[in-house]
């Protein structure tokens, strides 16, 4: 077992915590499917290829070790290649847990697709620990022509636990245009008011799954509510944002899955 301070190279851990950066790129295989010329695992992030459906390849993104853990800065990046369909999930939930290391852990998420690629980001939930403090930044570049589903989950605290302090912000980009660029600071030591009723309003919960389309560009879904606590949104593009809230993970998966399937349909 490797506790904090151990190790010292790149993907290892020392007085500041652990550095990694895991590596995905996805291309056309020539033979109606899709290729994975880059799947580079760093450290606590480990990268396995699954059994994909049709042209689309599939990575799980497996967490080796605890964390991120205060001082901890990981990094996943992942680009898909013209034509290209790449689905990415985890295998269990991400908990950000206190560490030996002072200060922040970091957690980065840089996308990029081109012209005619598709990705679905459906990575399972974040969990805010007591005493962690966790910055999330998840940022999408997508050419005109691409196409993305990405959901991000985030919870305050295990059962029976209060939360940690997590700031999250996700930017969305298309054709070199802003489609989405929000913050959310939430848990013990965020501003005055996040768990207000502009912000969280109790829950422990929030979600947000984000559809980019070319064919949106022509008719997107309207804006409505979603059951009690979510709501759908069009963005200044060929997407949708689905906003939510819940008590708990499981009712927050629901509420989004039931959006997603719905604009699959």
């Amino acid at each position: 077992m490797t506790t904090a301070g151990d190790v010292t190279a790149n993907g290892g851990m020392g007085t500041t915590g652990v550095k990694a950066t895991a590596r995905i790129a996805a291309r056309v295989d020539g033979r109606g499917g899709t290729a994975l010329p880059v799947l580079e695992s760093d450290g606590p992030l480990a990268l396995r290829r699954t059994r994909g459906s049709g042209d689309e390849a599939r990575v799980m993104v497996v967490g080796a070790m605890s964390g991120p853990l205060g001082g901890d800065r990981f990094a996943v990046e992942a680009e898909v290649g013209e034509g290209a369909r790449l689905r990415v999930g985890s295998a269990a939930a991400t908990i950000a847990l206190p560490g030996q290391a002072k200060g922040e852990a970091h957690y980065d998420v840089r996308i990029d697709v081109a012209a005619e690629g598709e990705l679905r980001w459906l990575p399972e939930q974040l969990i805010s620990a007591k005493g962690s403090d966790l910055c999330v930044s998840t940022r999408v570049e997508l050419a005109v022509g691409a196409r993305l589903v990405l959901r991000e989950e985030q919870v305050l605290g295990r059962v029976g636990e209060e939360s940690g302090r997590l700031t999250s912000r996700l930017s969305v980009w298309w054709g070199g245009r802003p489609l989405l660029d929000q913050q959310v600071g939430c848990g013990q030591g965020a501003p005055v008011g996040w768990d207000g009723p502009a912000v969280l309003g109790g829950f422990r919960a929030l979600g947000q799954l984000v559809v980019v389309r070319p064919e949106f560009a022509e008719q997107a879904p309207g804006p409505r509510v979603l059951g009690e606590t979510a709501a759908l949104t069009p963005l200044a593009g060929p997407a949708v944002l689905v906003s939510a809230l819940a008590p708990d993970a499981l009712r927050l998966r629901r509420v989004l899955d039931e959006a997603l399937a719905e604009l699959d349909g």
